[in-house]
């Protein structure tokens, strides 16, 4: 089953995983994949060269920042976002309505009352803003995060949300997912037509935690006709148990509503979460996890929890790889004893090695899920994972 930007190649016999393929002007995505997070247009302290040798298909780029600093007029008149940081492969952007909120919000004394305290003010149109840079005013709509994301020339653009946060009211909830519906109207409709064949645009379905109110935005959003869904609202603080609840209750909803249709997953990416959400349907994900986590020196392996810490003094004089088993190029050329020495030394280094091992670790277990659903294998693979 296709269209002309997703094929659905293969689903697994026992659960909703699936593999499919998103086709963009520039280049294809095979899912279900990881995406890194490049905020600033840069997957921190790794080239593009890097990414492609990692085997990165797509990243995250962000509007709110890249908004911000340089600014949409200089990543335009350089070409895009694409020429701007030499990326020849597919790029997403999101609407900065995350980053607009949550940042606004640091100072709250609340999570209850979203504007109380709050360096954010929304009305019905949009929000109002003040830059965690230097205090400068200003206002997103809908049409102006689409505005900002078709001139950085995205492959993939998510429209303007709300993101409500955890814990929070269920009237408030309900307000978010309701503005959010609205604005996901108004995205559609500012998406400049010439543009719509080269840049594609998801809806956000929100909810928080609330069965009902998810359910209510799982149908509505995947009844308009956006290219792509995505769900928005988890990893904001609630359980693990929460997320998986919220994708029990709504992916057989935006499966039997838009089967052929690419599902990301927003914010998500620790590794038992991979496979909740994969077995779940999911066919991206974004997340800081690995590249967050290697420059503080915590090293991806498969073993308990998944990490340890290079820094510990027990790896001094050890002569080993950083994982045994993996076959990146900086587990086949450097010793944990030689990431140890760059950690404590404070050197650049550190923290390119480290990130390149731990994304190339993630990218490396979605190869393996990919070749398990292909196999009918996911829930072996997962039991070998997590056990």
């Amino acid at each position: 089953m296709k269209n002309n930007f997703f094929s659905l190649l293969k689903k697994d016999i026992k659960t909703r995983a699936r593999i499919g393929k998103i086709k963009t002007p520039n280049g294809e995505i095979l899912t279900p994949t990881f995406v890194p997070v490049g905020s600033q247009a840069t997957v921190k302290s790794l080239t593009p060269q890097d990414l492609r040798e990692i085997g990165v298909q797509v990243f995250f780029a962000n509007t709110y920042h890249l908004y911000l600093r340089p600014g949409v007029e200089v990543i335009e008149k350089l070409g895009g976002l694409h020429k701007f940081m030499n990326w020849d492969r597919p790029l997403m952007t999101d609407s900065g309505g995350f980053q607009v909120f949550s940042l606004g919000r640091k100072n709250r004394s609340s999570t209850l009352s979203p504007c109380a305290n709050s360096l954010v003010k929304i009305d019905y149109n949009g929000v109002t803003f003040y830059s965690h840079l230097d205090g400068s005013k200003h206002y997103f709509t809908p049409e102006k995060s689409i505005e900002i994301q078709q001139k950085l020339g995205a492959d993939i653009m998510i429209a303007f949300d709300e993101c409500a946060p955890y814990p929070t009211t269920y009237n408030y909830a309900k307000t978010a997912m309701e503005r959010t519906h609205r604005w996901a109207l108004r995205s559609l409709e500012a998406v400049v037509v010439g543009r719509r064949q080269k840049q594609f645009l998801f809806g956000v379905i929100q909810g928080s935690t609330f069965r009902d109110l998810r359910q209510e935005s799982a149908k509505f959003i995947s009844s308009l006709a956006f290219d792509g869904l995505a769900i928005g609202g988890v990893a904001v603080g609630e359980s693990k148990k929460e997320m998986a609840q919220i994708l029990d209750w709504i992916m057989p909803i935006l499966q039997k509503e838009k089967e052929v249709c690419p599902i990301h997953l927003l914010g998500v990416g620790e590794i038992d979460d991979i496979f909740t959400a994969v077995e779940r349907g999911i066919d991206t994900m974004d997340c800081v996890m690995p590249t967050r986590l290697a420059r503080v020196g915590h090293i991806l392996a498969k073993r308990k929890n998944f990490t340890y810490d290079i820094n510990k003094s027990i790896f001094a004089n050890d002569p080993s790889p950083i994982d045994k088993n993996c076959p990146c190029y900086v587990c086949h050329n450097f010793s944990k004893a030689y990431l140890h020495h760059l950690f404590r030394a404070n050197e650049l280094l550190a923290y390119r090695l480290a990130s390149y091992h731990n994304l190339f670790f993630i990218e490396d277990l979605f190869v393996k899920i990919r070749e398990a659903i292909r196999k009918d294998e996911f829930l072996s693979l997962k039991k070998q994972w997590l056990k």
